[in-house]
């Protein structure tokens, strides 16, 4: 049958009411990268090849604290292969750089501060020759006492790790060991003790973590013809880096054009430059391309870990619960070079609270230089080490009170409007008692889960594993609880901001938005929350993820749980600017058609102009023809303050993110074994972005929790400050057979000022996962149990 039809002149509505958008805001889209990552196919920066290129090799130092008496190439020159061998008098300009201080040597010179200390440099045609060569370096090193801790940092006659310091926080700190100090003062605590009922004081030890990235750092130089150099790398801020480049290379940063490769894994590992500026030296020096690959061991060497600390800790409560007064010292130690180390004592020190209400408190910490391996950002940057700490003293607190351990937290927990120990007010959602309500309400897991019918005893669920070494005897049940407070963004003044160029243009007939930002994907799954907010505000189905280089300007850091909140403001920031401009051509050239263009509010649905009502106007493509818009611009989140150095008062964090965690474990008391269970999270997130990714981000992030609870630890002599376990045969991590289920219970309370509402979600986890566990073991064993990781000598009593 014939049917009616009649032509719509373009830019007068339909009576069609359009779907959103779809792989927009809100939903679980896919990974453009994870099909690639799982099939094994996706490129990473060791993967990178360039015809005719060389390899690049670091001889690095071999004992902690030496001056160095000489240095002798002459052998490794006359190889076979070998196109470059330099030290530190060959390097063309600054031959310092650094994050905030620029106090780290390219190359070693003068003395080396730490084991594993760059000294010398090749270039060679194959990766071996350039093996071979480094190892016919002689050096001869006249060794120095060693610092590494506290006592020896500290001491009236100390060798300085640093002399003629003239960094700016040089004049403040009462040691020049000392690399920051942050003391907060808020009321009266002595005063405020006497009215405690039970005081309960603790001193505790958190091992020094590794990033434990499976990617190990890598990258290639590819010299260019206007004399620049072109940079490919695995990197975490691709402009700091060049900021920290380009001076030692002597040139212009627009000579030095960094491009983003893939990334394998970082969480702040990748914060600090490794191989950057070597490979370019030799790529420069040689003419020819220069590839760069870490072996794991050099890997151990090649980048800042978490700080180690020493925290002491005083709570005080009255006998209905109330906390009256904390007192605590945090000694972070920051090894030889100062990396972010004094961001980090910021951030320990007005985070060492937790997310609790007390009005009176005397908090200091400070970071130290030492000869031991430098330490900088990882994945909490101090607020890690401060909840280990006082969720302990909060579960002695609660026996001290024969309290729930979970009722005591609810009874001082902050909420929206808390004032924090710096003077700032929490003004966002703080649902931290809804969030211990939620784990501590989840069904238990079953019980002796290794016990199968007719089949004896499934030892993958046992303490111990496949190592057989228990059938359930002596096996104890313990649950732990923790909750945990963490700033989000970059704090204290910093000027925080990020970028992004958005360009919309018709391609084969339909719409096409490309974002191009600087961010680094280091896993975390930016490049999909970045397409799927260009199609909900562009409303277009194809959007095309520029690769990440420096000819778009900063997206900042990927850390500090900062990228969707700053980059994915910027997107929007942009995409809303390239949606007035589409519009605003749709009104020029069909505006006479219907009144809606000039008095509706319009948006871009579909792939279309439509109206707030759902009529359709005009396809995008009908709007832009061959017109192209394209749009750059920044944003920043509101300013923040630095905290006074005498009270530590001032509103220093942009966001708090809070997340808690029960801990389940099972515990072979005889052989000090430990297998966790469960590990349930709760956490705000403001808004979900993408469900899937916010919640894989929160169980990687109580998985590195998990590990630094009962395994990880870079183990460094305290005798010669050398690394003793610098492998992934002795440092351990957690494996599938490991790691627990872990459910997740995510609440979107949105965050007013934030972009959607949006809360970093990606480092609170890694807060609470850690005491949870431990208070577990605590609570199957009966042991106090302050340091972490907990080995089984410790629950045996063997140490």
């Amino acid at each position: 049958m014939a049917q009616n039809t009649r032509t719509v002149p373009v830019g007068t509505p339909t009576e069609v009411t359009q779907n959103h958008t779809k792989g927009g805001v809100g939903e679980s889209t896919l990974r453009p990268d994870g099909t690639l990552k799982v099939t094994g196919e996706f490129a990473y920066s060791s993967d990178m090849w360039h015809e005719d290129m060389l390899w690049g090799q670091i001889l690095r130092s071999t004992v902690a604290h030496a001056e160095i008496v000489s240095i002798d190439t002459s052998e490794a020159l006359t190889m076979d292969g070998v196109y470059a061998v330099l030290t530190h008098e060959d390097l063309p300009a600054a031959k310092n750089y650094g994050m905030e201080f620029q106090d780290t040597p390219v190359l070693a010179y003068g003395k080396v501060r730490h084991h594993g200390e760059p000294v010398a440099l090749v270039a060679a045609d194959h990766p071996e020759t350039a093996r071979r060569a480094a190892a016919k370096i002689k050096i001869e090193y006249r060794e120095l006492p060693l610092i590494t801790d506290e006592a020896s940092a500290l001491a009236p006659d100390a060798i300085l790790v640093h002399e003629n310091r003239d960094d700016h926080h040089a004049g403040h700190v009462p040691h020049p060991n000392i690399v920051h100090r942050q003391p907060i003062i808020r009321g009266n605590a002595d005063e405020a003790a006497k009215r405690a009922d039970v005081i309960v004081k603790g001193e505790y030890t958190f091992g020094m973590q590794d990033q434990a990235f499976l990617g190990p750092e890598s990258g290639l130089a590819v010299p260019a013809e206007d004399g620049g150099v072109d940079l490919y790398v695995a990197t975490q801020w691709l402009h700091s880096d060049l900021k920290q480049i380009a001076p030692c290379l002597g040139l212009p940063e627009e000579k030095v054009r960094m491009t983003m490769a893939g990334v394998g894994g970082a969480f702040g590992g990748r914060e600090d430059i490794s191989m950057q500026i070597l490979a370019s030296v030799l790529a420069l020096r040689t003419g020819k391309p220069v590839k760069m690959v870490y072996n794991r061991y050099e890997s151990f060497f090649g980048h800042v870990h978490r700080h180690p600390a020493k925290l002491y800790y005083e709570h005080g409560a009255t006998k209905d619960g109330k906390l009256t007064h904390m007192k605590c010292k945090i000694v972070l130690d920051g090894g030889a070079y100062a990396s972010s180390t004094a961001s980090v004592v910021g951030n320990a020190a007005s985070l060492s609270v937790g997310p609790y209400v007390i009005d009176d408190v005397q908090i200091e910490a400070i970071g130290l230089y030492s000869n031991n391996p430098p330490c900088g950002a990882m994945r909490g940057f101090g607020a890690v080490q401060a909840c280990f700490a006082y969720e302990a003293q909060m579960d002695k607190l609660a026996a001290k009170l024969d309290m729930d351990p979970v009722e005591f937290r609810q009874i001082n927990a902050m909420e929206q409007g808390t004032i924090m120990p710096t003077g700032q007010p929490v003004d966002s959602p703080a649902p931290v008692a809804e969030l211990l309500r939620r784990v501590k309400a989840r069904p238990m897991p079953p019980e002796r889960q290794w016990e199968t019918a007719g089949e004896g005893a499934d030892v993958r669920a046992l303490p111990g594993g496949l190592s057989n070494t228990s059938h359930g005897e002596g096996v104890v049940r313990g649950v732990g609880y923790a909750v945990g407070i963490k700033n989000v963004g970059f704090s204290e003044g910093f000027d925080d901001y990020s970028t992004a160029k958005i360009r919309m243009e018709v391609i084969n007939g339909e719409p096409v938005a490309t974002v191009h930002t600087a961010m680094a994907e280091v896993g975390q799954g930016g490049v999909t929350i970045h397409a799927q907010i260009a199609r909900t505000e562009l409303g277009v189905q194809q959007v095309t993820i520029a690769p990440a280089d420096t000819q778009v300007g900063s997206a900042g850091s990927t850390s500090a749980g900062r990228q969707t909140y700053m980059t994915g403001g910027a997107i929007k920031n942009s995409c809303e600017i390239v949606r007035e401009k589409v519009l605003e051509i749709g009104r020029r050239k069909f505006g006479s058609y219907h009144p809606a263009w000039a008095n509706a509010e319009l948006l871009l649905e579909g792939g279309k102009v439509v109206t707030d009502g759902g009529e359709a106007l005009a396809t995008i493509a009908d709007v832009l023809e061959d017109q192209v818009v394209e749009v750059e611009e920044e944003f920043r989140h509101r300013p923040t303050q630095a905290f006074d150095l005498v009270t530590g008062q001032g509103n220093g964090h942009v966001q708090y993110a809070f997340a808690a965690h029960r801990a389940v474990v099972e515990v072979d008391t005889e052989l000090g074994l430990v297998k966790v269970i469960e590990l349930a999270c709760a956490q705000d997130v403001g808004k979900a972005v993408n469900p899937l990714s916010v919640v894989g981000q929160i169980q990687g992030g109580t998985t590195q929790g998990l590990g630094v609870a009962v395994m990880e630890e870079i183990i460094v002599d305290p005798k010669t400050a050398k690394v003793k376990n610098p492998s992934f045969t002795d440092y351990l991590i957690p494996t599938i057979l490991d790691t627990p289920t872990i459910p997740v219970d995510y609440l979107e309370l949105a965050d007013p000022n934030a972009p959607y509402g949006v809360r970093g979600i990606g480092e609170a986890p890694t807060l609470s996962s850690t005491p949870a566990v431990l208070a577990a073991i605590r609570n199957a064993t009966g042991l106090e149990l302050n340091k972490t990781p907990v080995r089984p000598e410790a629950l045996t009593g063997t140490l």
